[in-house]
């Protein structure tokens, strides 16, 4: 496992503050949308997490890599991050399931990254400012110059990621012993640990790419529909938006994680919005509104649902309320659908039950899609 290489590095955001560093990772340029995560583990599920495609992840903890890289603990086949921003990397990692270090790790995907930097600084600037474009280089060393680059990238709002991340083919992650439901994973931007945690629990998992239609998922004869967390605006769903509406309609009963659960608001007339810094890392506080519970989350979204936290919604489907609100904004962090005789029909959380790298308080939702599945819930 090599030790760091030390090359000068810059970073620099749209408003024109710049942080300089060293190289961390792959050398050259990369951009996308500055954000950080508030996780002190996890580092791994966090950079093969879709969901942060096009992102420049900042970690606020400041010692990063200590445990190296393993080849259990991807959530998908690759690095999606743009770019990776660590204030204190460890030179050398240290641990039993280690198979290299995270430095080689970034520069085998070529993940450009920087170090060395304030990273608390730049995190209090984010959560006043808010997200934004950023640039990393270690070609370009003045800030003027990144900035003009920096400035032609697109913003994240309107951007359709889903489709970029989507698998290209369909797969089945199969029940773990007896099989005792069937269900169909719209594939948003997955990660490896939601279908397991279902096939924990005897449903086998058929995993269709974003772009699947209606023939194609009822094909499957699925007992439940289930769509995954994933990156870009939600107001770019149109097709997942419309094959869900179309899956309610026919009774399905439905689960939502993250973006699934953006989709899901869509798909019930609700609109979406962007937050100023979103929710990143794995100690967010979200209520349980039925149960009074304060579960501690998992979580990664630059969105939101914009819905009434008190009072219901009428939908064609059903009757409409907020589940779940953060404990730190009241953000909308999860919603249900009954049907008239009060039975839960559908129900979706923002944040993220299969949580690898923990916690694990929300892990009885996939227990309660098969009660959903089951008639009981």
């Amino acid at each position: 496992m090599s030790q760091l290489a030390q090359k000068p590095a810059l970073l620099v955001l749209e408003d024109g503050r710049s942080f300089a560093g060293t190289s961390y990772g792959a050398t050259g340029e990369t951009f996308g949308e500055a954000v950080f995560t508030t996780g002190m583990t996890g580092y791994q599920e966090t950079l093969t997490d879709p969901s942060y495609h096009r992102q420049i992840v900042t970690q606020t903890a400041p010692h990063i890599g200590n445990t190296g890289i393993n080849d259990e603990d991807d959530e998908s086949q690759k690095i999606w991050v743009a770019g990776y921003v660590v204030r204190d990397p460890a030179r050398v990692p240290s641990n039993w399931r280690a198979t290299r270090s995270l430095d080689d790790q970034l520069k085998a995907q070529d993940i450009v990254g920087i170090s060395g930097i304030d990273t608390r600084a730049l995190t209090r600037h984010l959560r006043e400012r808010g997200a934004m474009r950023a640039g990393i280089s270690t070609e370009i060393l003045d800030a003027g110059e990144l900035l003009k680059k920096v400035l032609e990238q697109p913003p994240m709002v309107g951007a359709d990621l889903a489709s970029e991340v989507t698998t290209f083919e369909p797969y089945v992650v199969p029940a773990d012993g007896e099989r005792r439901f069937t269900v169909v994973a719209l594939d948003l931007g997955i990660k490896a640990m939601t279908p397991k945690r279902m096939a924990e629990r005897g449903i086998e998992v058929h995993v269709l790419p974003a772009t699947a239609t209606l023939e194609e998922v009822l094909a499957v004869n699925p007992d439940g529909i289930f769509m995954s967390n994933g990156p870009g605006d939600p107001e770019t769903t149109e097709h997942p938006t419309t094959l869900l509406k179309e899956l309610l309609e026919r009774g399905k009963p439905y689960f939502g994680i993250c973006f699934g659960n953006q989709v899901f608001g869509r798909a019930l007339g609700l609109g979406t919005f962007k937050l100023k810094y979103g929710h990143r890392g794995i100690n967010q506080p979200v209520l349980d509104r039925a149960t009074g519970k304060v579960e501690i989350t998992a979580q990664n979204h630059g969105f939101a649902v914009d819905a009434p936290l008190d009072g219901t919604v009428e939908t064609p489907y059903g009757t409409a309320e907020v589940s779940h609100i953060s404990l730190n904004d009241n953000v909308v962090e999860g919603l249900k659908l009954t049907g008239h005789d009060g039975r839960v029909l559908a129900f979706s959380v923002q944040y993220h039950p299969e949580a690898a790298a923990g916690p694990h308080d929300s892990a009885y939702l996939f227990d309660r899609f098969v009660e959903l599945m089951e008639g009981r819930a």
